[in-house]
């Protein structure tokens, strides 16, 4: 089972995966600032109890992390330290986040990091080309136990051999972009990317088709509630 846990809600965009974000899209339903960064009411949900005194979270979940905001976002600093004790204190769950401010990895983590906590799961997202050659680097040489790679919006071809080492990335995830101004994904990219984690026998995860995505020259517009199901359809999904 798993659960998702936002901390704190509200971010600003750094790059062009950012352009179209699905936290803003939300959010222009209720006429929320998506800039504005503040603590959600469930910020201590972790270490809530019932009235037994067990935790409403049980253990060995699998919690979700920051999916409205960026875990890194500089904004949350004041905060961060508080969640870092609470994923401490609950070592008996299993934390996964996904961040494009790998660049700020060193100033955000705790004192007693180390190697890395070995309840947390990092994901980095590159969505092009430039950004895997900047964000890459460094986040191979981050110090933590779980590390996966995210290419979602894809916006482009991406060569991700020299960096698809099963030593230090646990999967790749590929997906294309959503929305009404989803930009478009072309399956050939999806199928390169397939290739080279089969090559390197690394895991490889086909999350969504996105809102636009073009196959032998045809553009087709994949519904919402399609996206994922389609992806799966694909077989494209591999374990090493």
């Amino acid at each position: 089972m798993s659960i998702t846990w936002n901390p704190w809600h509200g971010c600003q965009k750094i790059s062009a995966g950012c352009q179209n974000c699905y936290v803003y899209r939300m959010d222009e339903k209720y006429d929320r600032d998506s800039h504005q960064v503040s603590k959600n009411s469930c910020f201590n949900l972790l270490l809530k109890k019932k009235r037994d005194g067990s935790f409403k979270i049980p253990p060995g979940e699998m919690v979700y992390t920051c999916f409205t905001s960026d875990f890194f976002l500089d904004a949350a600093d004041a905060w961060r330290p508080e969640v870092w004790a609470m994923m401490r204190e609950r070592s008996d769950l299993n934390f996964m986040f996904i961040t494009k401010r790998i660049h700020r990895f060193e100033a955000c983590i705790p004192e007693d990091w180390g190697d890395g906590y070995p309840n947390v799961h990092i994901c980095c997202t590159v969505e092009n080309q430039a950004m895997t050659d900047y964000r890459l680097p460094l986040f191979k040489e981050a110090p933590i136990r779980y590390k996966s790679i995210v290419c979602s919006p894809l916006l482009g071809p991406i060569d991700l051999t020299p960096w698809l080492d099963p030593s230090w990335v646990c999967q790749v995830t590929v997906g294309g972009e959503s929305g009404l101004n989803a930009r478009v994904c072309h399956y050939d990219w999806i199928l390169s990317l397939h290739r080279q984690c089969v090559d390197a026998r690394v895991a490889f995860h086909f999350q969504q088709t996105g809102a636009r995505l073009v196959k032998d020259h045809k553009l087709y517009r994949i519904k919402r509630r399609d996206q994922h199901s389609q992806a799966r359809k694909a077989g494209l999904n591999y374990t090493p």
